[in-house]
């Protein structure tokens, strides 16, 4: 039976390893963001569409969206072990991996096992094969497919909350169909994916702070100050519940946030 695990995991790796890569992905992106950059997310909700989930069913999922050039992926670490510490059932969903494609998706952070991978994995590969056509309805690209099965694993597996690593940028990225997360979080800004995000840090914080959501709370490090009166500016424009600013290591703050909202939830 371990044998035959095996084998059906391997070949879900495949299958995954057909769809279109993220290099190939980048370059349309490229593309796409010059003209219409909302392209992106208008697709990732379709995709969710067709393997029965939708945005609203999202909405069930709480989640902690966290952005950033340096030190998100820490950041999203630091915060999924506090608070698996304090007792919650956590997932993680990051990139890139090291070894195995399973390190992305994570509950109380360990990597899904391989039966868990391949259940999900070919419940979504399988809807969305079903339903691609020849008249442009096609299967995701690599990272987009794994963001929808980590959302699908999150949900059916009934986590407390998801802490979900953004890709590249914020505003456009595929994570970004996410509409009511608990709090989002930025970590050090600096200049990267300048094809995609711009040539500027301004226009980078910009993207970045895509992510903010109307009455959401927002944490970010210290930030230098060009970028972090774009951020100032993007958060009273969307309308963000709280601003936060916090030294690298006061994950505290973050913790309590998160904390209080789950209260207050649970209470109301």
């Amino acid at each position: 039976t371990h044998n035959l695990a095996g084998t059906i995991a391997v070949e879900a790796v495949c299958a995954l390893n057909t769809l279109q890569t993220n290099v190939s992905v980048l370059d349309q992106v490229r593309r796409e963001r010059s003209d219409q950059p909302e392209l992106q997310l208008q697709a990732m909700r379709g995709f969710l569409h067709r393997t029965g989930l939708t945005v609203d069913k999202l909405d069930h999922l709480n989640i902690i969206h966290v952005t950033g050039t340096k030190g998100k992926g820490s950041t999203c670490a630091f915060t999924e072990r506090i608070l698996r510490d304090y007792g919650f059932r956590t997932g993680f969903y990051s990139s890139p991996h090291l070894v195995q494609v399973r390190e992305r998706i994570r509950i109380n952070g360990q990597p899904i096992s391989k039966e868990l991978f391949t259940k999900y994995f070919w419940e979504v590969f399988a809807q969305l094969d079903d339903t691609k056509d020849s008249h442009g309805v096609s299967m995701p690209a690599y990272f987009s497919f794994l963001t929808i099965l980590a959302f699908q694993v999150f949900l059916q597996e009934r986590v407390d909350l998801a802490v979900i690593e953004v890709g590249i940028g914020g505003a456009y990225d595929c994570t970004n169909i996410i509409r009511k997360p608990w709090v989002c979080g930025i970590s050090s800004l600096g200049i990267d994916h300048t094809s995609i995000l711009g040539d500027t840090i301004e226009e980078i914080a910009w993207q970045k702070a895509g992510i903010f959501k109307p009455g959401v709370p927002v944490f970010t490090v210290k930030q230098p100050d060009r970028p972090m009166t774009v951020l100032q500016g993007r958060a009273k424009e969307i309308g963000v519940s709280d601003w936060g600013l916090f030294s690298s290591w006061m994950w505290m703050d973050l913790l309590c946030v998160c904390l209080n909202v789950l209260i207050f939830q649970m209470l109301f």
